[in-house]
């Protein structure tokens, strides 16, 4: 087996005045592989490197090398070079991790709250049903990908050149400006779009630059704890708005905080009820939010997947005062680990977004970009779309049926064709969190609805994702969390 080499310099400590430079070498390596820096396995440089690296004789690295290969701390072979031993101790840092914190960290672990969604998650591993959180990643056209980009790391030179306005790859916006357009109705430019990591680095920016310590915001009530981290940490006051079938009622909000500075929206796919506001709710939004000189955040996290009916356009679509701020990703439409969104900003407001954001990061431009520029330019995202609606429409069909057959009286399933999970309510008497420990003890993985609630009662229901998982294996969840639930 191929050990990894150790190319760069390893750093040594000053020799004391009455070490030899034998000892001293021999003892900065053994330090260097007990606490770590040095891991079993890896590859020590040839002699004469290590001896030109450091400014030594050969000798002496021969000599400490020799006297730690005796100690058992390296292996050598001819024609294999040096390397780590794999039998040696762990690494003392390890061992002395248990001491006691300085003072600074055990303030920060004090005062840390976990947020209410977060709290008691372990979510590791291979996903399970009925985990929310993820896509088909297995059915991503990655063959196609690495062509695109590996035509692009052809042409690498060329990119570190690209000029950098802070907003990201001008051809990529220009492609989502496209397929936005097109395919939500939203109106903008190419300067209105700035490229960020998702949607949540879009809440973490828009609220510390919209918000001021104790500023009121809207939050739909259930709704997505990502918006309420970002709100908080800006120390905004969350107004929690009761949530109908109708989408957030204006008219509570109204009564509980006429004067908000702003409002966090999931208009066509509630999270996590699954509703789409009616355009009479619209339409109230945007009236009480030019009146009141508010933002609204529309996030649109997952609106491509409709599977009946016919597709929503953007709130922003229908908005005439610049009111409506539109965010997006990429991140759960492809693969998670992509890391790019986009903000669409109101004009008026893109180039002070765009400053702001310069106090944290500086550089706006990556490779991946101009990858999925060509993915998107090259017809591959819409024909990803729509092979993927057609598997989760199959897959949300299962899950509907399954549950018809397995969690009578159990579990009522929402029938809402759209997105990448469902809500489904209890009919057993459990409450949520009793229903998603339950699930968890059988193997099932449904989050509680209470997760995303800030006043309002438990919904007594699950969230159930259904998009990373075949038919079969949807079925299985099914029977297993009929079990959990006492069927």
């Amino acid at each position: 087996m191929a050990k990894a080499v150790s190319s760069l310099e390893l750093t040594l400590h000053s020799r004391p005045d009455q070490q030899t430079l034998t000892d001293w070498l021999h003892a900065e390596l053994r330090a260097a592989i007990l606490d770590g820096r040095l891991r079993p396995g890896i590859r020590l440089p040839a002699t004469r490197d290590f001896a030109r690296q450091h400014s030594l004789s050969r000798g002496t690295v021969v000599s400490a090398f020799e006297r730690l290969q005796s100690e058992g701390y390296l292996s050598c072979r001819v024609g294999s070079g040096t390397w780590v031993s794999n039998g040696v101790p762990a690494p003392e840092a390890a061992r002395s991790a248990v001491s006691k914190p300085p003072g600074y960290v055990r303030r920060a672990q004090s005062a840390y709250r976990r947020p209410k969604a977060l709290a008691g998650l372990h979510a590791s591993g291979p996903a399970r049903p009925f985990r929310m959180r993820d896509p088909a990643i297995s059915e991503f056209p990655s063959r196609i990908w690495a062509r695109i980009a590996a035509r692009r790391a052809r042409g690498f030179a060329s990119w570190l050149a690209t000029e950098d306005d802070g907003r990201g790859y001008r051809p990529l916006r220009e492609a989502i400006a496209d397929y936005l357009g097109s395919s939500r109705g939203v109106r903008c430019t190419v300067d209105q779009i700035v490229i960020v990591t998702g949607v949540q680095q879009a809440l973490d920016l828009l609220a510390r630059l919209l918000l001021k310590p104790d500023d009121a915001v809207w939050m739909e009530d259930p709704g997505y704890f990502g918006a309420t981290i970002a709100f908080t940490n800006a120390g905004a006051r969350m107004i929690p708005v009761p949530v109908d079938e109708h989408g957030l009622s204006v008219a509570a909000g109204r009564k509980l905080c006429p004067r908000a500075r702003g409002a966090y929206l999931t208009p066509a796919h509630q999270f996590p009820l699954g509703m789409t506001m009616s355009l009479e709710r619209r339409m109230a939004m945007l009236k009480w939010a030019s009146r009141a000189g508010a933002f609204i955040i529309e996030d649109d996290y997952d609106s491509e997947y409709r599977f009946e009916g016919r597709p929503i356009p953007a709130l922003q679509s229908i908005d005439s005062g610049g009111n409506v701020i539109f965010v997006g990703s990429f991140n759960k439409l492809l693969f998670p680990s992509l890391r790019i969104g986009y903000v669409v900003l109101p004009a008026s407001l893109a180039d002070y977004f765009l400053a702001y954001r310069y106090r944290t990061d500086l550089r706006s431009l990556s490779p991946d970009q101009a990858t999925l520029c060509d993915f998107i330019t090259g017809g591959h995202l819409g024909r990803h779309l729509r092979r993927m609606r057609e598997l989760y429409g199959g897959r949300l069909a299962a899950l509907l049926e399954g549950g018809q057959r397995c969690l009578q009286g159990l579990l009522e399933i929402s029938t809402v064709q759209a997105g990448l999970y469902t809500a489904a309510f209890l009919r057993n008497g459990m409450t949520s969190r009793e229903a998603e420990e339950a699930a968890r003890a059988h193997g099932v993985e449904a989050l509680g609805m209470d997760r995303f609630t800030l006043k309002r009662a438990d919904p007594g229901g699950l969230v159930l994702g259904f998009a990373a998982f075949d038919e079969m294996e949807i079925r299985r969840g099914l029977v297993r969390l009929a079990t959990a639930l006492g069927g």
